[in-house]
């Protein structure tokens, strides 16, 4: 039986890339996306498109993209430093990111941005249009590419295209102040089918929809041009198998028992974040400060590891982020550090699998305080991990995962003193609620895995 086609669509390929004395060797990297196209490979002839995450030289394209595309299927488009500036840095990082995460005021708007976002979205539409026949389905990804359906919609009417949008849609009313607001949603309504993490994200799309635009919505169809779009939410999840085989491996176990030994008889609550203000990593430790501030009978058993992973370090908001924290920490182990002791332990740097493994197993309690997040797949992360340990998890109410895992305690990231409590709830709680809320938890995150909701969606499309 011959395969069907699929062309997937996102701004990043999955590759690590590394300069050699033989030249440009890339490697695939693994993520939720990879671990869903590996169970699609069976039934799917598919090709990825992205761009690398570097500059290329003219004297390594051909080399390079003949090992991409012979050993991964993976076809890249190569953008300049001025358009990885103004489309990745500018566009999508400057003002869509922040004002999709109700972040307005660090919105910065700026014309040259949105002709080289309109541009490199026309850049990617070429390389799909030179691979894709009216049989191809193609599978866009996320607000760097909000474009891309609409342009391939003109070209080949008879496209298959899917959109999934992996950051949450604002509130129509926030949703208005983009200047490109007509522009983005004809763009994403090129589509056929349109996925969202949650109802809520839906619905905000559909009134913007119906306010913007003033588009006619019926049971999750939206009429644009005289076609007909469909809308769904489908939540993602995460490699289940990875994480919780991973947790037993060798060497995360050695990793486990160095941290055993290093912090012997002491509560361990973790953070994993990305550096970016819609964590709430401020938030997280002005309440942890506070919660040793009232609850003195912890401050020389209980630690936080907050491990901060690097981020967009050339949009200036991250590097003000980065001071932040740092001031933080420093104060927080100031006022309840000894010798002996330090309450906050922060880790400034990507960690290998395998570490970050063994936090998830060895911590009491994860703490998530997003001021707002898509979805935040590291709370499932640490839920997979944990053997037998029926840590708690301290969930934010603003973040995506927070529709799904119900009996995490849900805290608002701007209400200190509640989380205060949650901190207390979390290290006080007796075993048998732990278990409780631990196994309704697991048994949601080993069902929505990320291969089930990529197969949905594909199914659905």
């Amino acid at each position: 039986m011959r395969k069907k086609k699929l062309i997937i669509v996102s701004n990043r390929l999955p590759i690590q890339m590394e300069r050699t004395p033989e030249g440009l060797k890339a490697s695939s990297s693994s993520g939720g996306l990879v671990s869903v196209l590996s169970t699609l490979k069976p039934s799917l002839d598919f090709k990825w498109i992205g761009w690398p995450g570097t500059e290329i030289t003219k004297s390594e394209k051909d080399l390079f993209e003949t090992q991409l595309v012979n050993e991964y299927g993976y076809y890249p488009v190569y953008l300049t430093s001025n358009e990885i500036d103004r489309y990745y840095y500018g566009f999508s990082n400057s003002v869509l990111w922040p004002l999709f995460h109700y972040s307005q005021d660090r919105v910065d708007f700026s014309q040259h941005y949105w002709e080289d976002y309109v541009k490199v979205n026309e850049k990617f539409a070429e390389k799909v249009l030179s691979l894709c026949d009216d049989n191809t389905t193609v599978w866009v990804h996320d607000y760097h590419l909000f474009l891309l359906p609409q342009i391939l919609r003109k070209v080949k009417p008879k496209l298959r295209i899917g959109f999934f949008l992996h950051i949450p849609f604002p509130s129509s009313e926030i949703y208005r102040l983009l200047p490109a607001r007509n522009e983005i949603l004809e763009g994403i309504l090129g589509s056929d089918l349109i996925g969202f993490h949650s109802y809520e994200y839906l619905r905000h799309f559909v009134s913007s929809c119906k306010r913007v635009l003033g588009l006619k919505v019926s049971d999750r169809k939206i009429t644009f041009q005289e076609r007909s779009v469909e809308v769904g939410t489908f939540p993602i999840g995460i490699d289940f198998d990875k994480f919780h085989d991973s947790s037993l491996s060798e060497e995360t176990i050695k990793a486990l028992e160095k941290l055993r030994n290093t912090h012997q008889n002491k509560k361990l609550i973790l953070g994993v974040d990305r550096l970016d203000y819609i964590k709430g990593i401020p938030q997280k430790l002005i309440a942890f400060e506070n919660f040793l501030e009232k609850y003195p009978e912890f401050r020389e058993n209980t630690i936080l590891i907050q491990v901060g992973l690097p981020s967009r370090y050339k949009v200036p908001e991250y590097k003000k982020l980065k001071n932040e924290i740092d001031q933080h920490v420093g104060r927080i182990n100031g006022r309840f550090g000894s010798p002996n002791h330090s309450p906050i332990h922060y880790i400034a740097h990507s960690i290998s699998f395998e570490e970050l493994s063994a936090l998830y197993r060895i911590a009491d309690a994860m703490l998530v305080t997003s001021i707002r997040d898509g979805m935040n797949l590291v709370c499932m992360e640490y839920i997979a991990s944990q053997q037998n340990k029926n840590g708690v998890l301290i969930l934010s109410e603003f973040a995506g995962a927070a529709n799904a895992l119900q009996n995490a305690l849900l805290v608002n990231p701007w209400d200190i003193s509640k989380i205060v409590e949650a901190i207390h709830q979390a290290l006080t709680m007796n075993e048998q609620e732990r278990k409780r809320r631990q196994m309704l938890n697991y048994e949601y995150v080993k069902k929505h895995t990320s291969s089930k909701w990529g197969q949905s969606f594909i199914r659905k499309l």
